[in-house]
């Protein structure tokens, strides 16, 4: 694994953190507190056999979990074996990073967009609709160290958002929710380069986002700004539950 790839991880960890890790053996298992998948997901840290696997499983069980991993690059045999034991695929996860002057230096229209903590009442709405409820913005609330709101509006009214946070020099983006009225319009635009602007001012070098692959409209909007394909992430679960965000 790449120093640079092996760096965003541990930035996705820092400013998307769980209430709490626990170290198994080879894995580290998180408390989401019901805040997503990525919170929630257990890792392995070093070399794992079959026989390990049923100590994590009833370990997450005994947390109120069902049993999750996420599988990062260099994690194949990890991956090998939850697929013999009926693991499926979930979420796809696409990592987007670029130089935060990049973006910072893209034109933002006046008052399309701010960067606000803590979160007004509005912008939790805009959450809530995206199905980011209590649990996500209190996710938000734990990260440490530099971390704002994004707050978008169009056509003078709310119309998005998101929320930044800086770990090791990295501005990571999550949670950009755009109303469905106001998508395509140029709205997630308008919080990316807010954010970076944001991350800048701080002294970060680099901003970099997550998006699922199945979300066609992000990957588009990342691409557009510049930002490169850097790596990725997925998920293994046994059963296929409801889609949820990540």
């Amino acid at each position: 694994m790449s120093d640079a790839l092996t760096r965003l991880y541990g930035v996705i960890e820092a400013t998307w953190p769980p209430a709490a890790i626990k170290e198994l053996g080879p894995f580290a298992l998180r408390d989401g507190a019901g805040g997503g998948k990525r919170v929630s997901s257990a890792t392995v840290e070093g070399a794992t056999t079959a026989d390990d696997l049923p100590v994590a499983e009833r370990a997450m069980q005994a947390m109120g979990q069902a049993p999750l991993f996420m599988i990062r690059k260099g994690d194949d045999a990890l991956d090998a074996l939850l697929a013999a034991q009926g693991y499926d695929i979930i979420d796809p996860v696409n990592i987007y990073a670029c130089p935060v002057g990049d973006l910072a230096k893209c034109d933002l229209p006046r008052v399309t967009s701010f960067s606000i903590w803590e979160p007004l009442a509005i912008m939790r709405d805009i959450w809530a609709q995206g199905g980011i409820g209590p649990e996500r913005v209190a996710v938000m609330e734990r990260a440490k160290g530099p971390k704002t709101g994004l707050f978008g509006r169009h056509d003078n009214r709310p119309a998005a958002t998101g929320f930044v946070a800086i770990h090791d020099g990295t501005a990571m983006v999550h949670a950009i929710e755009v109303l469905a009225r106001d998508r395509r319009q140029g709205v997630g635009r308008h919080l990316m380069i807010q954010a970076a602007r944001w991350a800048e001012q701080r002294g970060a070098d680099q901003i970099a986002v997550i998006c699922t692959q199945a979300n066609a409209g992000a990957n588009a909007l990342y691409a557009s700004l510049g930002m490169r394909l850097v790596g990725h992430y997925h998920y293994r679960i046994k059963g296929r539950p409801a889609h949820e965000p990540r």
